[in-house]
Order: structure tokens, then C-alpha cells, then sequence
């Protein structure tokens, strides 16, 4: 389950999509990007974008990439999700998905609104079926941090009722420079997908440009 090089970006377009697309194509993966609107991907890439090797990024319908790809990162507006999963349900079984979706809900979006569900990677599973390994992740992570070159400083969390689905994940993010923690089953995505809009406010009340987490074990400062 760790040998993954074909890697695909459901809502690849936007700002974390476009940032991990990014990253793992300077770290030699096979990256495509799925959208509804594919010509209007290709219409975004600018000559930034192409000298760093985007011109080789393959862009396709949401379903062929959710078929051709090893690895799904699900990376669309809350609003999209559930119709997003549907369509590529048929295609990811024996997959890992690695859902990033925040329930962000305009104009409150500093505000946390948890879905019936309790969170919305639970509802991502039991869509998919148990056939798929959903793990969830990414969702603290600032996206104008990611798209930079430099090492990050923020930290991970990483959901999923399967352990070797979440180290898969957990080694695969770790070539993009992002430390990952195993942080227990799919219903604990619940206090990632509540820390966003936390974040969001503070990054407004304070003007921080991007804030997010690390983890620190007090045993090391004694």
C-alpha cells in the first residue's frame, strides 16, 4: 500500500489542490488533476506554473482520474462534496482517499458547523463503502504555506480507521515536507475539521498570513 506514484487531485484547481500538485510533481510523482471543467484548468496554468513543470500535468474528467490514479486527495468546497464522492465511488474501491474537506459554510466560515454526520470524512466513508480506505487529513494546513518552497513549520493530522491506509499517508506527505500523526479513527476528524474555522479567526483577529499546528510532547522539555 506505501509504493504509490500515481497520485490524483479531485479539485485540483483551487488553492490546496493546486499547492499539493505542486509539491509532488517537484517530487517526481505522476500527479492528475480531476475537475467537472477541465478546460478551464488548463486555461488557469500560468507561465509561473509551468516552470515548475506543470506543462506535464495531466488534467482530465473526475472520474478517469479517480480511475487512473493510485491515490485520491479529495480537495473540493464543501459544497461539492457529496456529489464529488458519488462520482468517484465506483471508481476508488481498494483505494485510499485522503479526504481534506472542511464544512466551511459562506459567510460564516470562522464559525465551526459540523455536519448530521458529526464529520464530514464519516460521511465520505460511508458513501464509499468500507471497500475504501478513507483517511482524512490536511485540513490545517495553510495552502499559501504549502505552495511555497520551504520546508514547513505546521503539522499534521492524520485520520483513518485503517492504520496502514493512515502510514501510507502519514510516509507519503512526508515527501512534501509535512510531518503527519496518527491520531486514531475516522469519527476523531471531528476536532481537525472543527480547528479550521478556529484558525480562520485567529488568522483574521491576529492578521497572521497562515496559522496551523504542531504537536509537542511536554516530556522532551523535562
Amino acid at each position: 500500500m506505501t509504493d504509490i506514484k500515481k497520485i490524483g487531485i479531485i479539485g485540483g484547481s483551487g488553492a490546496l489542490g493546486s499547492a499539493l500538485a505542486h509539491r509532488f510533481i517537484k517530487e517526481s510523482f505522476e500527479v492528475t488533476i480531476g475537475s467537472r471543467s477541465p478546460e478551464k484548468v488548463i486555461s488557469k496554468i500560468s507561465e509561473s506554473d509551468k516552470d515548475l513543470g506543470l506543462q506535464n500535468l495531466k488534467i482530465q474528467e473526475i472520474a478517469q482520474t479517480a480511475s487512473e490514479s493510485e491515490l485520491i486527495f479529495l480537495t473540493v468546497p464543501f459544497a461539492a462534496h457529496q456529489k464529488t464522492v458519488q462520482v468517484i465511488q465506483p471508481y476508488v474501491q481498494g483505494k485510499i482517499v485522503v479526504d481534506t474537506t472542511v464544512p466551511l459554510v459562506p459567510p460564516k466560515v470562522a464559525r465551526v458547523q459540523l455536519p448530521d454526520t458529526g464529520c464530514v470524512a464519516r460521511k465520505t466513508q460511508e458513501i464509499l463503502g468500507n471497500d475504501v480506505y478513507v483517511v482524512s487529513a490536511l485540513h490545517n494546513v495553510a495552502a499559501t504555506a504549502l505552495a511555497k518552497s520551504e520546508t514547513l513549520d505546521g503539522e499534521v493530522m492524520v485520520f483513518g480507521n485503517n492504520k496502514e491506509a493512515r502510514e501510507t499517508v502519514i510516509q507519503l506527505i512526508s515527501k512534501i515536507s509535512l510531518k503527519g500523526w496518527h491520531c486514531g479513527s475516522i469519527d476523531n476528524a471531528v476536532v481537525a475539521e472543527s480547528l479550521t474555522p478556529v484558525l480562520i479567526f485567529m488568522n483574521k483577529f491576529y492578521n497572521f498570513k497562515g496559522s496551523g499546528i504542531k504537536i509537542v510532547d511536554e516530556s522532551m522539555n523535562q
